[in-house]
């Protein structure tokens, strides 16, 4: 049977989700934790999307399959196994069976990615979040922010070597929005092109420091051309924050968590 699962981690010291030979990732901790649970030694894990060398997620989904013993019927206690089996810095949050042709990756409707910037230096969260210790424009930031809503190609925010097939994304929102101690992008979208959401804060940060303008920016966006962007921004300040589905695949009182 296929199965859902839910979690969140840190991702300061993975390099990335993506199962890689000879390197630590998420994927990896989890696979090696639902065979150990389940003792199923071929079960792997499908993600939702890749995330980054240092990237977290808040809210990242895997689909399964698997056989479950009688005795880990109950959700709760499969995820308290799988608890005691995983490191600290990743929590299964939900797990819930699905159709046997739903797929974690291709049937995700959306996805949120947030940014987080600080104002002043925090050492709680210092791998979680990015430091600009100057002023930035705030209504700069959203004008900018404003031209990346609708169908956009994002060939200027993307990896040279992603791998893509197409550039071209529906971003539902895009927007910075103040907090007690600095502010956080939040954009939400139908896919993302590899490297993206940094490359996009990175260019971004440059309006709001004043480099560019908001209309400079949304002709770096026309461009279609890679080098014209800013620099990447940081892996640390980025979190995979909720992935949705349509109707009828995550359960009301599991999608209501997130």
């Amino acid at each position: 049977m296929r199965y859902f699962l839910h979690l969140a981690y840190d991702g300061s010291r993975y390099h990335g989700w993506q199962v890689q030979p000879g390197t630590l990732t998420v994927q990896a901790e989890v696979d090696w934790a639902l065979r150990q649970v389940l003792r199923q030694p071929e079960l792997y894990t499908v993600g939702s999307g890749r995330t980054d060398s240092g990237v977290h997620a808040r809210h990242q989904v895997a689909h399964f399959e698997a056989a479950l013993p009688a005795a880990l019927q109950d959700e709760s206690l499969l995820l308290y196994r799988l608890r005691r089996s995983l490191p600290p810095d990743i929590a299964p949050l939900a797990v819930h069976p699905v159709g046997e042709q739903v797929h974690a990756r291709f049937d995700a409707e959306a996805r949120t990615y947030e940014y987080h910037v600080l104002s002043r230096p925090d050492p709680f969260r210092r791998d979680q979040a990015l430091l600009v210790d100057r002023p930035l424009d705030l209504d700069a930031l959203n004008a900018a922010a404003a031209t990346l809503v609708g169908q956009r190609d994002f060939t200027t925010f993307s990896k040279v070597k992603g791998g893509e097939n197409h550039y071209v994304c529906y971003c539902y929102e895009a927007g910075w929005t103040a907090t007690v101690t600095g502010l956080v992008f939040r954009i939400r979208a139908n896919r993302f092109v590899r490297g993206m959401v940094r490359l996009v804060v990175g260019t971004l940060l440059d309006v709001g420091r004043g480099r560019l303008t908001p209309g400079e920016f949304q002709q770096l966006l026309w461009s279609l051309s890679r080098v014209e962007a800013g620099g990447a921004a940081p892996a640390r300040g980025l979190f995979l924050s909720k992935v949705e589905y349509g109707p009828g695949i995550v359960p009301d009182s599991v999608a209501a968590r997130f």
